[in-house]
């Protein structure tokens, strides 16, 4: 049980700064600020629900279509954990939110609720960035012969969790523009992004153990 709280706690922290529901909330705001709060608070658990689904898929399936192309985990993992690194620097030195700003110059207010699933949901909320990092989580986790809940628990979990944060920073978006200020959310995704890039080492090291293990070593 402790170490499946450790995994919920891992897949929360290093998908919440790449799925940011806070940096994201202005732009949804501004997507809907037309509709009443109810259906705004409707669309928004439309994208939380296609979020969780992405987020889990790519957890528990992902290994398995990269199986299927021949490529071990200790690659996924060296690979996935420079993405993460690569993610998470980019995020403590970047200004602005290119991927967002580009999205809300291309989306338009009244066709927001025929694309709840694209682009709202994919790649604006759940983008390639955090269903590459789900992916390299789920190849990360320990893995056991024997069929157990705990192991498939955690991802729904942290899934869940990151989808329930999606609903209530893009439902009560007018809220939390209230009461968040520009400081204060920039403080937030920097911590969070510098976490991002310590997780980031550790899968990445994981990895190179597992490949140097590997490697025969022949010294007479």
């Amino acid at each position: 049980m402790i170490e499946t709280l450790k995994n919920i706690f891992l897949i929360v922290s290093a998908l919440f700064p790449i799925v940011n529901p806070l940096g994201g909330s202005p732009i949804f705001l501004s997507l809907t600020r037309e509709y009443s709060t109810s259906a705004r608070r409707a669309l928004a658990r439309q994208i939380a629900i296609n979020s969780f689904f992405l987020l889990v898929g790519s957890y528990l399936i992902g290994t398995h279509i990269l199986a299927f192309f021949g490529i071990s985990l200790p690659v996924v993992q060296v690979g996935g954990g420079l993405i993460v690194i690569s993610t998470g620097w980019a995020m403590l030195k970047r200004r602005d939110e290119e991927e967002r700003n580009e999205m809300h110059r291309h989306v338009q207010p009244q066709d927001t609720f025929g694309q709840a699933f694209y682009p709202l949901t994919l790649p604006l909320t759940v983008g390639p960035g955090s269903i590459s990092i789900a992916i390299t989580l789920g190849a990360n986790a320990p893995h056991t012969s024997r069929f157990n809940l705990l192991p498939v628990l955690a991802p729904i979990v942290g899934s869940a969790i990151i989808s329930i944060t999606i609903f209530l920073c893009y439902g009560f978006a007018d809220r939390l523009a209230q009461i968040l200020g520009t400081t204060a959310m920039s403080v937030i995704m920097r911590l969070s992004s510098f976490l991002l890039v310590c997780i980031g080492v550790q899968i990445l090291w994981n990895g190179a153990s597992a490949l140097l293990a590997s490697v025969p070593l022949n010294i007479r």
